[in-house]
């Protein structure tokens, strides 16, 4: 197993929560005031957005409870996150149904100050609470042969309205190479802002990539499926021209509808420039190896 990665960021970095878990309303407030392209400062939030949890939490891209920016706050309520339990099959040593008491069992939670990219062009810096995935495939055990890791969102339609609706083909699946899974950065995330997760933000454990773009993130995960075969993403599948199985962030590889090559900072103030959109999301120093020889124009 690789060494534990180390922070570079501290809370002077991080996107305050209210910015982070209301930035739709945000963006659209800033909008309608005539400032079409900047974002918000945390003075103006306090202006736009009323001042409890259940408001300010009303925007997170979970289609399972709608496509409404608004849907997932409103609805995701529904979803029961006690008990909860997670699959892991494939080749692994120590197939099962293990409950979320023992996924936690003997895994140190810790606190990872990351950068976080929506493929919109707009990036933030979150805290999230968790553990590293490495530890949870050694604690399962991964066989010799396993080449990636698939991931599987809960489906569940009493539950989650959104699945009535064929946006994608559900249940949403994710995957990554081995390599990437075990790799430091990468996080199973149980909570963020010192918080249990929310269940719009994907309660009550989900996987956390932070030189990815947001969607290879998946959420609400109740099976890893350890194989050696490139797995099911969803929306690869959906649509492999606009996502590309490694969805890495790439600021030379325009996404068809926009440039990728800068992004907005969310908080970072009303009048805030746009700034260089960094490669790898700026994890290159950390995860630019994984991809040596590999064309990133081409394995997008």
């Amino acid at each position: 197993m690789a060494g534990r990665w180390k922070n570079d960021l501290t809370y002077n970095d991080v996107t305050p929560e209210a910015v982070f878990l209301n930035r739709r309303q945000l963006i659209a407030g800033a909008a309608a005031a005539g400032v079409a392209g900047t974002i918000a400062s945390p003075a103006m939030a306090e202006e736009l957005v009323p001042n409890s949890f259940e408001d300010i939490t009303n925007y997170c891209n979970f289609y399972e409870f709608g496509t409404g920016k608004d849907d997932p706050a409103r609805y995701a309520s529904a979803l029961t996150t006690q008990p909860w339990s997670i699959e892991i099959d494939g080749m692994v040593d120590n197939p099962g149904t293990y409950s979320f008491e023992q996924v936690m069992d003997g895994m140190t939670v810790e606190e990872r100050i990351y950068r976080f990219r929506c493929v919109e062009a707009w990036s933030m810096v979150v805290p999230w609470n968790g553990f590293e995935l490495a530890d949870l495939l050694e604690k399962v055990g991964v066989q010799s042969g396993a080449k990636y890791v698939a991931f599987e969102t809960a489906y569940r339609p009493d539950e989650m309205r959104g699945v009535a609706f064929p946006v994608l083909d559900w249940p949403y699946r994710e995957g990554l190479r081995l390599d990437e899974a075990m790799h430091p950065l990468t996080m199973v995330a149980t909570g963020l802002y010192g918080k249990p997760m929310p269940n719009q933000n994907g309660a009550p454990i989900r996987l956390v990539v932070p030189w990815k773009y947001g969607f290879k993130s998946i959420k609400s995960i109740v099976r890893i499926t350890l194989t050696d075969e490139e797995p099911f993403a969803s929306w690869n599948q959906a649509n492999p021209r606009e996502y590309g199985f490694y969805s890495n962030v790439n600021p030379n590889v325009d996404h068809p509808r926009w440039s990728q090559a800068t992004e907005r900072v969310i908080g970072g103030g009303l009048f805030a420039k746009r700034q260089p959109t960094l490669m790898f999301n700026g994890y290159e120093d950390e995860v630019a190896s994984l991809y040596e020889g590999m064309d990133l124009t081409t394995f997008i």
